[in-house]
């Protein structure tokens, strides 16, 4: 596992941080990441994790990773294996420090009596589409329910009967008594408990069948654990009042801050659970690890390193401002980080069959070749070099294109890390679809620039009779718009038909025999790609995690001129 880098940039968070520390209000900062194990994590919740561990690192701390479960009915644990495995494969730690809010079902329970006690809270017997309507709009005020006034014993015998199981869903919840009239809905006495029989949680099993708000639950989870600094997404800061209140009012040990921060938006994607749910069950994508996802199981299966997400995490920051990021800022990490650390290897996706009739029916030769162009330390290998080869289809062209410097008949090109070679002749079958080309090789040319004529372009190729067939899969940006279903559309219908192109029939150098899943590869000229787990022995599959360059920005200008 490799070690995240400290980062040196600055932000407003690490700047609370730093002042609350040199005025002494903590000696050591503790957050937390706290997901709710209902879904696989994303790239946005790879931004939050990034920030919470690593600033537990950076100062240093603690950061406890504390699954937020008080809606059991769509919580499980394959989602919490899951999250640990994605933390842990990002680079982070959190040692003995798991956690969860059912942890605390007891203790939440009792701090719900000390507010009734206090007459803060009570039992309310109103439905859910009747709390709506009470509840106001931001110009009316709300009303109050007709329970507001209930006395406190009233109120405890009602609350520990809705623990024993007496009533049904839906019949009573335990409400905050705050403010009706208060300009923030989150304070006009939000539900704190609501009933929810014959749900089996994944934790406590058929033990409750009373179950917190996560309004509730969060702030006390974090004075229980001593967190100093809560960091939440935007959408939290109106429920900042909510979550500074359950903690003013209970006999918590410590006060946290919570700061909110802006969540990640990228182009051409989608990063709603409801939204992402939606293409994994419509049959959109191929589950939740699809390389089209952004899911951390997508990306990591599409080839993603942790490296390259930590790199992203760091450039775009941390700030209050919502913005869309561009989605060339997520491949150019992993394409950096790639082109430092991946081997280069040749593959032919698109096999068109060369005999070079100069060598003779039996020629064997090895010829070498770096496996990176940039770092002597990677070594090298051996490629076969016979009489058949093949090259990619798209490096010949009878009718050639202004600008083309790969094969042409009568043309010669160079081989990578081979020989000069010309093309003699075409072959064609009894149809006259192109079969085959005949050439001649320069025994001269090999490692040395022929005298006296320009080769300009230099192609791929794999040996004919040593390469390996593999599965190619060709990914792209799983939308064709940089925002999914804005307007009002569906977002179903900006889905791109070409997100997904499969090649079966692609030739690898046999270097690749023996490659696992999980491993890194530039094919020279075609992209990054990385050998997924579907592979078999005698069956490859790579996937492609990123072209070379960014083709698509240059492909979407063109049509947008």
């Amino acid at each position: 596992m490799s070690e995240p880098a400290v980062t040196s940039k600055t932000n407003f968070i690490r700047q609370i941080i730093e002042e609350d520390l040199a005025a002494g209000r903590h000696t050591r900062i503790a957050t937390r990441f706290p997901p709710e194990p209902n879904g696989y994590l994303h790239i946005g919740h790879a931004k939050s994790i990034v920030l919470n561990f690593g600033l537990a690192q950076d100062y240093p701390g603690i950061c406890n990773l504390r699954f937020d479960d008080t809606n059991p009915h769509k919580e499980n644990h394959e989602f919490v294996e899951a999250i640990k495995a994605d933390v842990r494969w990002l680079g982070y730690d959190w040692g003995e420090r798991v956690y969860f809010a059912s942890d605390y079902f007891e203790r939440l329970y009792a701090f719900a009596v000390e507010l009734i006690e206090k007459g803060l809270a009570y039992v309310c017997d109103l439905t859910a589409e009747e709390i709506r309507e009470h509840r106001g709009t931001l110009t009316v005020p709300g009303r109050d329910s007709p329970h507001r006034d209930r006395q406190v014993a009233e109120n405890l015998d009602l609350f520990r009967r809705m623990r024993a199981g007496e009533f049904p869903d839906g019949s009573h919840t335990l409400r905050a008594r705050i403010d009706m009239a208060s300009p923030n809905i989150n304070l006009r006495d939000p539900v704190l408990y609501r009933i929810r029989h014959g749900v089996i949680h994944h934790q406590t099993g058929s033990e409750w069948c009373l179950y917190p708000t996560y309004d509730y639950t969060h702030p006390i989870s974090d004075a229980l654990e001593g967190i100093t600094h809560s960091l939440c997404t935007l959408e939290f800061e109106d429920h900042r009042p909510l979550y500074d209140w359950c903690i003013d009012h209970v006999s918590v040990p410590s006060k946290p801050r919570q700061i909110e921060f802006s969540r990640l938006n990228l182009e051409y994607t989608v990063m709603s659970k409801r939204r992402l749910t939606q293409l994994v069950e419509e049959g959109h994508v191929q589950g939740w690890d699809d390389p089209r996802l952004p899911t951390i199981a997508g990306l990591r299966r599409r080839g993603y390193t942790p490296a390259a997400i930590r790199t992203f995490c760091d450039r775009i920051g941390v700030t209050k401002s919502d913005n869309l990021v561009e989605m060339a800022m997520l491949e150019s990490a992993i394409r950096d980080d790639l082109d430092a650390t991946a081997p280069r290897r040749m593959a032919v996706l698109r096999p068109l069959k060369v005999v070079i009739d100069t060598l003779p029916a039996d020629h064997d030769e090895l010829l070498e070749a770096a496996n990176h162009p940039k770092d002597p330390a990677q070594g090298s290998r051996q490629i076969p070099f016979t009489r058949e080869i093949y090259i990619d289809r798209e490096d010949f062209a009878e009718d050639p294109p202004k600008g083309f410097k790969r094969l042409v008949p009568g043309g010669e090109v160079r081989l990578r890390s081979g020989y000069v070679i010309r093309c003699e002749e075409v072959i064609r079958d009894e149809t006259g679809a192109l079969v085959a080309l005949r050439a001649s090789h320069d025994p001269a040319t090999l490692g040395a620039k022929p005298e006296g004529r320009k080769v300009k372009g230099v192609i791929h190729w794999v040996p004919a009779t040593e390469a390996v067939a593999a599965e190619v899969r060709l990914y792209d940006r799983l939308f064709q718009v940089p925002e999914p279903g804005a307007g009002g559309r569906d977002f179903r219908d900006d889905i791109n038909p070409a997100s997904l192109v499969v090649i079966d029939g692609a030739l690898v150098e046999p270097a690749l025999a023996d490659c696992q899943p999980g491993e890194r590869f530039q094919f020279e000229r075609e992209g990054y790609f990385v050998v997924d787990p579907d592979s078999t022995t005698g069956r490859l599959c790579f996937n492609r995690t990123v072209g070379l360059r960014d083709s698509w920005g240059k492909a979407q200008g063109k049509q947008g001129g």
